[in-house]
């Protein structure tokens, strides 16, 4: 069984907060033609987007022509609002996170999806992500991987990481709100450069601050491969070496990085491998980065091009590390 862990996907549906609730900073889907639109913010194009992003009719076309037998939906992360008020930012959430679970509902044997929640406000984030696990039946949370400039080793967010690891809650993080923002606009670099530097700092605070130490069940997966993180472990490795009044943990930092988990989204075979002797190939989890243009395509095609991996590998790396992260199928971890 093929999954593609990630995939993003929003309401067509979705409403205008700026004309409900005023500010720029609302995403809005701007409706160009039958089959595309416009993601404005700020009265700026944000992204050109197709009717892949909100039809699941249209996805399961692109899957059955790509191979890929299951998608693990998440919300686009402009989408995640935290700068918004926390009954606004709620809001947002519950409309994306009952959209994800109807579309899952429609087709349970193609999707399964993964929720948002308000995480500028601990106790709302909690309760959301209640709602999405054992009400709505949701398989994981996605998070950002700074919260308006927080780090998520902030003590504020240390409650809502001891629930959803009290509920196994599978947690994937995403890049949003990128560091460098003001020196990466020219030649798209906030996509190619910013955002995998982002994801770096995200998984390093993990690795570094005792979060994994302190909730050793809490299942943590980065997507784009870590970004830069896995080849900057050694040097995180060796300011924990000779910094020993900064170290907060009893290991160094690769010591967690191997117990958390990343997407395959690295587009090199090479990367791929490098990945999977750092980590070991139970830690990687097959993902596309669906329907935008960086995404992968077909799904999967760096495990395709890895001639150095056994059946037994492949198999996990296809779909059955995401089955037992996400419990898909009765699965888990």
């Amino acid at each position: 069984m093929r999954i593609d862990i990630h995939t993003h996907i929003i309401p067509e549906s979705l409403p205008d907060f700026v004309q409900k609730y005023g500010g720029e900073r609302w995403p809005i889907l701007n409706r160009t033609c039958t089959c595309g639109a416009t993601i404005m913010v700020a009265g700026k194009p944000f992204r050109e987007v197709t009717d892949q992003v909100w039809s699941p009719e249209k996805r399961i076309e692109d899957m059955d022509r790509e191979g890929v037998d299951m998608q693990v939906l998440s919300p686009i992360p402009v989408t995640f609002s935290y700068w918004a008020s926390i009954a606004e930012a709620e809001e947002m959430a519950h409309i994306q996170n009952n959209f994800i679970a109807e579309t899952v509902a429609q087709y349970r044997t193609r999707f399964a999806g993964l929720g948002t929640v308000p995480m500028q406000d601990t106790d709302a984030a909690i309760r959301e992500m209640d709602r999405c696990i054992h009400e709505l039946g949701l398989n994981g949370i996605e998070i950002g991987s700074n919260i308006n400039g927080k780090n998520l080793d902030d003590p504020s967010f240390i409650e809502f990481f001891r629930m959803a690891e009290l509920w196994n809650v599978p947690l994937f993080i995403h890049p949003w709100e990128t560091m460098g923002k003001d020196r990466t606009p020219r030649h798209n670099l906030m996509y190619t450069v910013g955002m995998p530097s982002e994801t770096a700092l995200a998984a390093a605070t993990f690795a570094w601050s005792g979060l994994m130490e302190k909730f050793p069940n809490l299942k943590v997966c980065f997507a784009h491969g870590g970004g830069s993180f896995p080849y900057l472990l050694p040097r995180l490795d060796q300011g924990w070496n000779v910094w020993p009044q900064l170290r907060l943990t009893t290991h160094p930092p690769s010591y967690y990085a191997k117990k958390m988990y990343y997407d395959s989204l690295v587009f090199d075979p090479l990367n791929l491998k490098f990945m999977i002797d750092r980590f070991g190939h139970e830690q990687i989890l097959m993902g596309s980065d669906y329907p935008f243009l960086l995404r992968e395509v077909p799904p999967g095609n760096v495990i395709e091009q890895s001639l150095t991996l056994t059946e037994e590998q492949q198999a996990c790396l296809w779909g059955g590390n995401a089955a037992k992260f996400f419990r898909i199928g009765g699965s888990a971890i």
